[in-house]
């Protein structure tokens, strides 16, 4: 079964005006679930830098409390170079996601 076939309900060889509003009432339901996902993976992705954002110090901390010094030497030096990239990956999501969204400039379009 190819794809006209599966738009064409009735079987009539033309898609009717009802079958095209079927399908452009399926293809925004499939936006509008895209979109729902795209800012749920978007929150998760932001929920999961903070927590690991403020769990780092307490690596630090428990390494430290272990006895770990050269572990928590360790870790506490790589904290300037992990804080700035986590906030740099989620900046960058965050600024590519919103540009995408823009609605693009046509030509002649004085905006």
């Amino acid at each position: 079964m190819t794809e006209f076939d599966k738009a064409d309900v009735d079987g009539s060889g033309c898609i009717d005006q009802v079958e095209w509003d079927k399908l452009a009432l399926d293809d925004k339901r499939r936006r509008i679930e895209d979109d729902d996902a795209h800012r749920d993976q978007t929150r998760k992705m932001a929920w999961f830098a903070l927590w690991g954002m403020l769990l780092y110090p307490s690596g630090v901390v428990i390494t430290s409390f272990l006895g770990l010094e050269n572990a928590s030497t360790i870790i506490g030096s790589m904290a300037s170079v992990y804080f700035v990239s986590v906030a740099g990956v989620v900046s960058v999501f965050m600024g590519v996601t919103k540009l995408a969204k823009k609605p693009t400039l046509e030509k002649g379009d004085p905006r």
